[in-house]
């Protein structure tokens, strides 16, 4: 049976918006190497002692129209993960969408997106931790509210658009998930964010920032949102009926870990004119996560982190340390957390500019440079795993996610659950029914 692990991650950068209207799509894969070093990559996560990986396939490359599928891909990377017996947290949408979706205004997307993730659950059933959509107030926020990525509008009503578009997406692809795997787990990756008043007179639109920040995830777990916001949906374009299809799915937010990134841009000091800028870690992952717990009392996973490695070669370092000085705050706190990921394996492209310019500048991020060379962040991360990785779990016997490892999708323990599990949805859908 599998052990109980608290569960280290890293992951893949896979971003794949577009900009220039369209006309250029930012590949992260294809400028960070991943389509060439595939291998190399995977191997890199042995050297750290690293089982959880959070990846996807590209969707732009892969998803080529209704039921039409391209898997060589996925097939080649998805199989070397299952003979490595590497977890994957599959990450479906991160970003972008294929160029005949159009973008997220599309009202046809969060359907087709089903049936995108249905697919491929039939196509790697062993694969049992998803991330449906990835970052879905940031997708949502610079597609249509900054007007960087996508779509590149800029206000209210778009962003309310793409925003239930999206969630709406994440939504019906967990049910269709869990029609082919009845015990998937859903790691949903998100910013978790907090607005900084800069004086008196910028109090309300900070707090205008602070309720609108929860609504991706309200909207995924079926959390009813505050007056003001409920207001701001129904003004942009939202229906009552749109809304109360959020409540109705409430149920899967069982299935649900929810994962907090955390990035020293996180924070924000606003002006009075609605003005932002980045505040630094002023409180913290730890602060920030309690009141995201506090909301939707559900598991938690620091799902994203890094930090340049600057000048002084020990940024990074100490940012890692900071972070997961946080984790072991929360934890202590009691707050039910299970895993931790530095975001992402090697160095990135043009996040410098979030991926709004196609200069390709290499940021040093990664545990690992473009070369496959391990940055002192690597080291430090791969000591920390060592120093950890038995220590958390001992510490209490109940705190485990039921994870299968790809070698035991076929025990009989597994197959067993599954049954369990899939008796359970279908008695929750008869009572729901009114059958029962």
């Amino acid at each position: 049976m599998a052990a109980p692990w608290f569960m280290f991650a890293t992951g893949i950068e896979n971003s794949y918006p577009t900009i220039n209207n369209g006309r250029t799509r930012i590949d992260e894969m294809e400028k960070c190497g991943h389509y060439t070093h595939w291998r190399t990559d995977f191997e890199l996560l042995q050297d750290l002692d690293i089982q959880f990986l959070r990846y996807g396939s590209p969707i732009h490359k892969t998803w080529l129209g209704p039921e039409r599928y391209d898997w060589e891909f996925s097939d080649l990377t998805f199989g070397h993960l299952k003979h490595r017996d590497t977890v994957p947290i599959v990450d479906l949408c991160h970003f972008g969408v294929p160029d005949w979706i159009g973008d997220f205004q599309n009202p046809d997307f969060p359907e087709l997106f089903a049936d995108y993730a249905r697919a491929f659950a039939s196509r790697f059933p062993w694969v049992q931790l998803y991330t449906p959509v990835n970052e879905m107030f940031i997708c949502a926020t610079f597609s249509a509210y900054y007007g960087w990525w996508n779509e590149q509008l800029a206000s209210d009503r778009a962003f309310v658009t793409a925003l239930k578009h999206i969630v709406k997406a994440n939504v019906l692809a967990m049910a269709a998930i869990l029609g082919v795997r009845p015990d998937a787990i859903f790691v949903q990756s998100e910013s978790s964010e907090y607005f900084h008043a800069e004086d008196p007179k910028a109090i309300k639109p900070a707090e205008l920032g602070n309720a609108r920040r929860f609504l991706s995830l309200d909207l995924n777990y079926g959390h009813p949102v505050s007056s003001g916001m409920y207001e701001y949906l129904m003004d942009n374009g939202m229906t009552r009926e749109e809304y109360h299809f959020f409540l109705r799915h409430s149920p899967l937010r069982h299935h649900c870990i929810m994962g907090n990134d955390y990035y020293v841009t996180n924070e924000h000091r606003v002006a009075a004119d609605g003005r932002s800028w980045a505040a630094g870690d002023v409180f913290g992952y730890d602060d920030i996560t309690r009141q995201y717990f506090e909301r939707y009392k559900l598991p938690v996973m620091h799902t994203e982190t890094n930090m340049n490695e600057g000048p002084n070669g020990d940024e990074a370092v100490n940012w890692l340390w900071k972070q997961w000085a946080n984790v072991l705050r929360v934890r202590n706190t009691g707050v039910p957390i299970v895993g931790f990921t530095w975001y992402s394996l090697t160095d990135q492209v043009d996040w410098d500019t979030a991926l709004r310019e196609d200069r390709g500048n290499v940021n040093p991020l990664g545990l690992y440079d473009l070369d496959r060379n391990m940055r002192a962040v690597g080291r430090a991360y791969k000591d920390l795993i060592r120093s950890w990785s038995d220590v958390l779990p001992a510490q209490s016997v109940c705190l485990n996610v039921p994870v299968v490892l790809p070698s035991e999708t076929d025990e009989p323990f597994v197959q067993r659950r599954r049954d369990w599990m899939r008796r359970y949805h279908e008695a929750r859908h008869q009572h729901r029914s009114g059958e029962v």
